[in-house]
């Protein structure tokens, strides 16, 4: 990564009220670029909107499914980079009402992609995938090569949005990279039905943690913070347009199961003595994803710069100071 490369660019992105969109957001602004951001929905705690960050972007009311408040936005700011975040990122969500999900992640896609290629002058667009667009497959880890045999509807909204993406890149001549991130975790995160922060939460409130499954889901958990310093690699790489229309694995490589996590948490925040209560209820869910990030290191020269122990303390740290301040999160 090249703090100079960002200097003065006009960056727009999509999603900047979610957990990787504000640490995104964060580091593209410590690199002095200028940032406009989409905003549908009002999050007054989200790491955007509740800090100095939000006096120091473009804030631009508005919803992907709108092609014409992206055009506009692109053309009026002169924009020549777009990080596409956006979209509605909650499994149990996706499976109760799947046509919210499809209309944000793949037709937001289409449209970004779209007015991109109308308004024209765009350097770099990374659009974010997930190792959910993967499916469940018979050998692990996931490598770029694989088929995306994704079924539920969320792994299938990640898996349509960057299929589009990689056609816009080849058809439109579109400079497009794709990410597929592990499951991300670090401060900020307001959704405490995910299991880091939910798990922080409950433990820092001496209560017994929930686990919806029966524990022995495996994950690639990968800390934000690198997430975004990945996401910036990747769009500072897109200068080379052999990359364009290609995805990249960003992860630590390290299998864990979901109760492992847990004890992980416990361990360190010495509360070894509260069990977690094993609820066993989720459904339609992946047993085993992780990813091999070899293409990463190879081609973008990527590592990260934390690993999960250190992106867990951290994270800990900031729920720690936010239970001592009394924050209301509901």
């Amino acid at each position: 990564m090249n703090p100079q490369f960002w200097n003065g660019r006009r960056v727009f992105v999509t999603g900047a009220t979610g957990l990787l969109g504000g640490h995104l957001v964060e580091a593209l602004l410590a690199a002095r670029a200028e940032v406009v951001c989409l905003v549908r929905d009002w999050v007054p705690q989200s790491r955007l909107l509740g800090s100095a960050l939000q006096a120091r972007v473009v804030l631009v009311p508005g919803e992907l499914e709108d092609r014409q408040c992206l055009e506009r936005t692109l053309h009026e700011y002169q924009i020549d980079s777009v990080f596409h975040l956006g979209a509605q990122t909650i499994v149990g969500i996706a499976e109760s009402g799947p046509f919210s999900t499809f209309e944000s992640n793949v037709r937001g896609t289409w449209n970004v992609l779209e007015a991109c290629r109308r308004v024209g002058g765009i350097e770099r667009i990374v659009v974010a995938s997930s190792d959910k667009a993967y499916g469940a497959q018979d050998t692990l880890p996931y490598t770029e090569e694989m088929p995306l045999l994704a079924r539920n509807p969320y792994d299938v909204s990640k898996a349509c949005a960057e299929l589009i993406a990689g056609s816009y890149a080849q058809a439109a001549q579109l400079p497009v990279g794709i990410t597929r991130c592990g499951n991300l975790f670090g401060p900020g995160d307001l959704n405490f039905d995910r299991l880091v922060p939910g798990t922080i939460r409950s433990v820092l409130r001496g209560e017994v943690p929930v686990v919806r499954s029966d524990g022995s889901y495996v994950r690639d958990f990968f800390y934000v913070r690198d997430a975004a310093r990945a996401y910036l690699l990747l769009a500072e790489s897109l200068d080379d347009e052999h990359l364009h229309g290609q995805a990249f694995n960003f992860g630590y490589e390290q299998p864990v199961t979901v109760l492992a996590l847990v004890d992980q948490i416990l361990e360190l925040l010495g509360r070894r003595d509260l069990h977690p209560q094993i609820r066993n209820t989720a459904a339609n869910e992946i047993r085993r994803q992780y990813l091999d990030c070899e293409k990463a290191r190879r081609l973008l020269g990527w590592s990260p710069a934390f690993d999960l122990d250190g992106g867990l303390h951290e994270t800990i740290d900031w729920y720690r100071e936010r239970e001592k301040t009394g924050t209301n999160d509901g």
